[in-house]
């Protein structure tokens, strides 16, 4: 069998060398295509190499110049992939056809070494059992317990003081991504798990759980969008390269998960009852028996509380450097609602301002740049789009939030008033939603994301908890913006390097 996959790959290396002489001998165009060339065998394999870098650029741009923003990409020996931005085919994709649209055993095949069947890998019965007890977590007492007691309690303890010294010793941090990844992952794996990792402490020491984390998902994010998957699946044959590195993160990732359940199981023992149900308790409580699932579980919930929404605020602060006024609104919320609460959930819940701005944060760089299934049978999207059984289909949130024929001419505006409307009696905001089929940042359907409410209180509570006592100053060179890059989520690329200061105790609302 492996001598055979070898000798596969090497005839095809052969065929594709030789195409690849073909299209480079021919004189040049004046012009770039929009649409990518489709050679016999290798489909559009050159193409999308050459736009691995910015591949979310790159989909995008072609579905701004499609009639119908949606069109076929040709991968290697005659698969067909389906990208659309248009949001008549979400909404068919995610809700009135949702019982044909499953992950599907192309998904599985390149992230499930790393997710295993955690609900964001899982189908049928799988997700149904996660997801019914997933959302148990999910009600207005925990929520709000999430905000009073582990949001507040990081932010006060840990974040806030990192900052503060910050502030005072004028260091820059190269990385604030990755200070909001530490606070997001000991939010997560607290409210969660029950599970304190302390990774945001004042030395910021790196970790192993980190980089195998990150290589986790880096790298079975790209085995899903190879040009020629066959490459990686003759590494991993043969445990070379990336293969071998993700072999390793999974290894120590997943002791991590066993050491969680273990000390769980451990707790629940002892204890009759315990102080606070989180959400690896309610599952080891169920007649589930599989130690792996229940790792596959903690594996994706800390992919959802820790990258998402440290990615959607590393963002929002770039956002708001370069939008000074906006900025100012924000602070003028914050001061308010601080003054009329009584508690910090309540001071949170009510920001309709900063909850419009995060949310046109999110519609130009969605902390998950696209949503992927596979068709179980044919069917035809609303736009006339054949689906053939099989298929993989591909709605691009990161290109509808940058549609000129969704939000209009003002797309590139980072306007939060798009989401708001002044109430007449009284002058202040009301938020106003938009449709979850044209914004689909939380996905939309059955499979919504439970932690939308838990994420917008997150975010908002350390959105008032560090701009009341500092301005979050980005360090970067004139007319350079950072670059959005995905693999699972989105990233800033190469991380986003700041300065903290401090705000003046009698001005907070100067930008």
């Amino acid at each position: 069998m492996e001598i055979e996959t070898l000798a596969l790959a090497s005839l095809f290396l052969i065929v594709v060398t030789l195409l690849w002489l073909s299209a480079t001998t021919k004189p040049c165009s004046t012009t770039t295509p929009i649409f990518p060339k489709v050679y016999p065998i290798i489909g559009s394999a050159f193409s999308i190499a050459a736009n691995d870098h910015r591949r979310n650029q790159w989909i995008s741009h072609i579905l701004h110049n499609s009639p119908t923003a949606t069109f076929v990409l040709h991968r290697p020996f005659g698969s067909r992939q389906i990208f659309t931005a248009n949001p008549a085919n979400v909404q068919h994709i995610l809700k009135t056809h949702f019982h044909i649209y499953y992950k599907g055993p192309t998904l599985n095949s390149a992230v499930g070494d790393f997710l295993g069947n955690g609900i964001f890998n899982a189908d049928g019965d799988k997700w149904k059992f996660q997801r019914q007890h997933s959302s148990h977590e999910f009600n207005t007492r925990s929520l709000r317990k999430f905000v009073e007691t582990v949001v507040d309690d990081e932010l006060s303890n840990r974040l806030i003081p990192i900052l503060s010294h910050a502030s005072k010793t004028q260091t820059t941090f190269h990385d604030f991504q990755d200070i909001l990844q530490r606070f997001t992952f000991d939010n997560i794996c607290r409210i969660a798990f029950g599970y304190d990792p302390e990774y945001l402490i004042p030395s910021l020491p790196e970790t192993e759980f980190a980089k195998a984390f990150n290589d986790g998902t880096g790298i079975s994010s790209q085995r899903l969008n190879a040009a020629v998957p066959l490459f990686w699946k003759i590494k991993k044959l043969l445990n070379i390269g990336s293969e071998k590195r993700l072999r390793v993160a999974i290894s120590q990732v997943r002791d991590l998960a066993t050491k969680i359940i273990r000390e769980k199981k451990q707790e629940l023992k002892e204890k009759n009852t315990l102080e606070s149900v989180d959400l690896l308790s309610r599952f080891l409580s169920t007649s589930l028996s599989n130690e792996a699932l229940v790792s596959d579980i903690i594996v994706s919930f800390i992919l959802a509380g820790r990258d998402t929404t440290s990615a959607a605020l590393t963002w929002f602060f770039w956002l708001l450097s370069k939008h000074p006024h906006v900025e100012k609104e924000v602070l003028k919320e914050i001061d308010e609602k601080s003054e009329a609460s009584a508690s910090a959930y309540d001071e949170v819940k009510d920001m309709v301002y900063t909850h419009g701005a995060l949310c046109e944060s999110m519609r130009l760089y969605p902390p998950v740049s696209t949503g992927r299934k596979e068709a179980s049978n044919d069917d035809v999207l609303p736009d006339g789009t054949f689906v053939k059984k099989g298929t993989r289909v591909v709605y691009h949130t990161y290109a509808m939030g940058r549609s000129e024929k969704i939000w209009g001419p003002d797309w590139a505006e980072f306007r939060p008033e798009r989401w708001l409307n002044r109430v007449q009696e009284d002058h202040k905001w009301s938020f106003q939603g938009v449709d979850p089929f044209t914004y689909p940042v939380f996905q939309a359907g059955p499979r919504v994301c439970l932690g939308k409410e838990m994420a917008f209180l997150q975010m908002k509570r350390m959105v008032a908890g560090i701009m009341r006592q500092f301005k979050v100053v980005p360090v970067v060179a004139d007319g350079v913006e950072p670059e959005y890059t995905s693999t699972f989520t989105s990233l800033v690329k190469g991380g986003l390097s700041v300065r903290i200061e401090a705000r003046s105790a009698t001005k907070t609302h100067s930008s």
